[in-house]
């Protein structure tokens, strides 16, 4: 069978409603007719990978805007996120949680009735549906304070999200055989594990990818000539108003997605779902945890050393990137220097200089922290700060630094309409009290006599300041 012969969709009335998970464009083909046809799981798996990069053009641009990473500059997405002003009635977020609900839903159904029904089906195959529904369990338990896992269900905790995530990443583990795609799901399984604040089996995970795989980078591909570009590569660099910002410490890491060929919407880079520099991460963090600085010392310099250094770099057209907008302001020239706050130390190479022509960024991680800068770090707190400052470069433009800032996005208003069992403090965003508001995460002055830039807030240096409250840093608990 040819796997263009059939359009799978998924429709959601509400959140998580009951109904048909199957729409094909023959109106003569069923679910009945569509289960146990042959290679009817390769089809399943190829529509979850779809709806997993829709997620990601969601869950990413949304949350990057609400953190301090980037400002909408423009008016062509969400513009109270920046606040950060999260309401339930915002369809942005029903869309999102809706996305999210899609990839736990087909990989439910892809489990339990499409891969028993087709005699072609492999224990990779259904690992793979395991992986990528444990993704999405996880990913909404990282963004969301609480979302149902049921239809009409309760609303679950994140808690609840991730040990769902585990167990479905076991099972991914269990059924493969494939040494490289075990690592992936290990990575995969220490996240959880951290977001869980399970300090053994984390490090236990993340230390096994360290050793195995430390390179590991599992991407989600996109096809703009087929209908699904990267939504974060058109904001930040393919449309031409350049519609996100980034913090002006943080320019040097963008763009991260990028076209070099003169077709945009075939030269469409991936975003890392998982990638090895989580494992170091995670590792590190657990050892401060425990009050151990030489160990994470050691581990965060291998890991800017032989790791990221290592990562792969690209030049690009500077100038289609000179960050055009409400706010023009931001700075375009190398000479610029940057101060993370103002009683921070100026720094220069934070700021590319985009109207010379093009400029060398980085497509999987980059970061501006120094061995040398890990030396200096001689207390928990300062050598924390560099994790955190490490973490934010590293997982720029995917979606990540929300979560790390403790925020949450509430249940939506649709889902509380029908859903009986979502409470009204459920339908209340998490945003802790040392969070700024009125977009002050993302302000900054430029003084052009000087060429300096001066952050108002430094949110890694309030991070440390707070790692003793819920939502961060788990693995200082």
């Amino acid at each position: 069978m040819n796997f263009k012969t059939y359009t799978i969709a998924l429709l959601l009335g509400s959140l998580l409603s009951a109904c048909s998970l199957v729409e094909v464009d023959n109106p003569n083909l069923t679910n009945d007719a569509f289960i146990g046809t042959p290679q009817s799981s390769q089809v399943w798996i190829a529509g979850m990978n779809k709806q997993l990069a829709l997620m990601l053009n969601m869950t990413v641009v949304y949350t990057e805007i609400v953190s301090d990473n980037y400002y909408n500059n423009s008016s062509l997405s969400n513009q109270v996120f920046d606040l950060p002003n999260l309401l339930p009635s915002d369809l942005d977020i029903d869309n999102m949680q809706r996305s999210i609900a899609r990839l736990t839903q087909m990989a439910e159904y892809g489990i339990n009735s499409v891969a028993p029904a087709d005699a072609e089906t492999t224990n990779t195959m259904k690992a793979q549906m395991y992986f990528m529904g444990g993704y999405g369990y996880l990913v909404g338990g990282e963004l969301c304070k609480g979302l149902p896992i049921n239809a009409g269900g309760v609303v679950s905790s994140s808690a609840d999200r991730y040990q769902k995530a585990v167990e479905y990443f076991n099972n991914a583990l269990t059924l493969e055989t494939d040494a490289a795609k075990k690592n992936v799901y290990t990575l995969a399984l220490a996240r959880a594990y951290y977001n869980l604040g399970n300090k053994t089996n984390a490090l236990a995970n993340a230390s096994a990818v360290m050793t195995a795989a430390p390179m590991l980078l599992q991407n989600i591909t996109y096809d703009g000539l087929n209908g699904v570009s990267n939504t974060m590569q058109s904001y930040t660099f393919s449309n031409s108003t350049n519609v996100l910002a980034p913090l002006p410490r943080l320019d040097f890491l963008d763009p991260k997605f990028f076209h070099t060929s003169s077709n945009a919407a075939a030269d469409q880079k991936p975003i890392a779902l998982l990638k090895g520099e989580e494992a170091f991460l995670i590792a590190a963090e657990a050892a401060l945890g425990n009050g151990d600085l030489t160990t994470a010392r050691t581990i965060l310099k291998n890991l800017v050393s032989n790791v990221i250094s290592n990562r792969p770099r690209a030049s690009v057209d500077g100038k289609l990137a000179v960050r055009k907008g409400t706010r023009s302001d931001y700075p375009v020239l190398a000479t610029v220097k940057v101060k993370a706050d103002a009683a921070a130390p100026e720094k220069a190479g934070l700021v590319l200089g985009r109207q010379a022509g093009n400029i060398s960024v980085y497509s999987v991680s980059g970061t501006s922290v120094t061995p040398a800068d890990l030396d200096a770090a001689t207390t928990v707190d300062a050598l924390l700060y560099q994790l955190s400052q490490i973490r934010q470069e590293v997982f720029i433009s995917e979606g990540r630094r929300m979560t790390d800032l403790g925020i949450r996005f509430p249940v939506s208003t649709i889902e509380q309409q029908n859903n009986s069992n979502v409470k009204e403090d459920d339908t209340k965003a998490t945003i802790p009290a040392y969070i700024p508001l009125n977009r002050e995460m993302d302000d900054f002055t430029y003084d052009k006599t000087t060429g300096i830039v001066t952050i108002k807030v430094d949110m890694n240096k309030v991070l440390v300041q707070h790692k003793a409250e819920a939502g961060i840093f788990p693995l200082m608990k």
